[in-house]
């Protein structure tokens, strides 16, 4: 059995056809979820981009324990198990995280392919030929953000037709390596897609698709994070028309990748995967971009869709609760390897499926590492630990699934249950790791400051 994994950083659930998304254009994904086991309830772990992948890697916890690091030479990666099976794999990638200098997430693959430009990578240095006033508002100069829009503007500024843009790169890179190695006798693909996530910058017409034609504000493909009261309604209607034009363009090119493995005739002999890291807030409760203490629906619900080679379950929705390190147990345990997931911390949700277990979850726990906030939910209830004076927020997912009615006076009761599931150790560790990157914080703002009066 091939594998073929097609992640999408930062796409939201809810904008899909396939998850009841009447707005937003999404037919090759929604097409490909008719023929998929469509998972209702997962949910990201570890935040962001990083601690995700190494979970999905290894099918280990990153939470309480790791924060955004490289893999370890101790980690056992998918890539590496397959290769003991005599898989040809390859890791193809537009996320400019993964192959930073020492990340080591190409470790076991046979060939590995890095799309150069995304957001702040370092890829094109010199002026800036475009006017950054036009992209930002007061609020954004100097914010790290700010810098980052201006790499991105420099690594894009000899963009000329579609085929440019990353997302195509990335398609048309997967596709390449497909034709050449579809013959061998089982291969895997990782195809990492840093698009939908900002900057928002989707060529035309997608670009339009979904925004206001009279709009004539600034071009704020990439807005700072956090609270959105530096933004008017028309600017952050307009983001949200970015964002959801770069989902649509988004799913044209994974049609085309879905047509092509078609053609090759893998499509039935691979396991398709298709998710996302995490979501993304715009706004919904008065912040935008990843944020910490964001942990609503919007940031931590992902879509997930499995397309058993043999059609298996096709059109199936499953709503037991699940989490990142569960996929990659899931995934060995379909392709007939479920002795190697025995050490992972990940369960494989597969008899889930089968309809030989209900669930194998009761709760599930995210947020980021260094970050005191947390989420604890079942599938009812969804309590937000907030640390200090914060006040913590209990939602009921049934009859409040946008989460705007904190009902944390009325029931005490089951967010003292939801919060018993953190356990001692795990809010005392992450209390350790949040003191610890204070002091980071603090010892570089030290320098910052000593290196500037010295300069004087």
């Amino acid at each position: 059995m091939n594998l073929i994994v097609i992640m999408l950083d930062s796409l939201r659930q809810d904008h899909l056809g396939c998850y009841g998304n009447s707005w937003i254009k999404t037919p090759n994904i929604d097409k490909l979820a008719e023929e998929s086991i469509l998972f209702e309830n997962a949910y990201t772990s570890g935040l962001p981009t990083i601690p995700v992948r190494t979970e999905l890697f290894t099918g280990q916890n990153s939470l309480p324990f790791r924060p955004w690091q490289p893999l370890t030479k101790e980690d056992i990666t998918l890539p590496e198990i397959l290769k003991e099976y005599g898989y040809t794999s390859a890791l193809i990638a537009s996320t400019y995280h993964l192959f930073k200098p020492d990340m080591n997430f190409h470790r076991g693959f046979d060939v590995f392919s890095w799309i150069r430009g995304q957001e702040a990578d370092c890829y094109v240095s010199g002026p800036l030929t475009e006017d950054i006033d036009d992209y930002t508002k007061p609020a954004m100069k100097g914010s790290p953000t700010e810098n980052m829009l201006m790499q991105y503007l420099k690594n894009t500024e000899s963009f000329e037709k579609e085929e440019d843009y990353f997302i195509p790169q990335v398609v048309k890179e997967s596709i390449k390596w497909l034709e050449k190695n579809y013959k061998e006798k089982n291969i895997f693909l990782w195809m990492d897609s840093f698009d939908p996530h900002e900057p928002w910058d989707p060529p035309s017409p997608f670009d339009k698709m979904y925004t206001d034609p009279n709009y004539k504000g600034p071009k704020l493909i990439h807005p700072k994070y956090g609270k959105v009261d530096w933004m008017s309604e028309e600017e952050l209607s307009y983001v949200r028309g970015l964002y959801a034009g770069e989902v649509s363009f988004v799913d044209k090119w994974v049609g085309i990748l879905l047509e092509k493995i078609k053609e090759l005739g893998l499509h039935e002999s691979s396991l398709i995967v298709l998710l996302s890291d995490h979501g993304h807030p715009h706004g919904d409760h008065g912040s935008i971009m990843k944020t910490p203490d964001n942990l609503y629906s919007e940031l931590i619900r992902i879509p997930l869709l499995i397309r058993h080679p043999e059609g298996l379950y096709a059109g199936k929705r499953v709503d037991a609760l699940l989490q990142m390190p569960d996929i990659l147990p899931t995934i060995l345990d379909i392709m007939g390897l479920g002795v190697e997931t025995q050490a992972m911390h990940g369960k494989s949700f597969w008899p889930v499926v089968k309809g030989e277990k209900e669930k194998i979850r009761d709760w599930i726990v995210t947020g980021y590492h260094e970050s005191l906030h947390r989420c604890v939910r079942d599938k009812e209830w969804s309590l937000i630990l907030r640390p200090g004076e914060g006040r913590s927020e209990l939602y009921n997912l049934k009859e409040d699934p946008k989460e705007k009615k904190n009902l944390i006076d009325e029931y005490p009761e089951k967010a003292r249950e939801l919060s018993s599931h953190l356990g001692r150790y795990f809010t005392l560790r992450a209390r350790e790791m949040s003191r610890i990157f204070s002091r980071r914080l603090k010892s570089l703002q030290l320098q910052y400051e000593l290196s500037h009066t010295s300069a004087k």
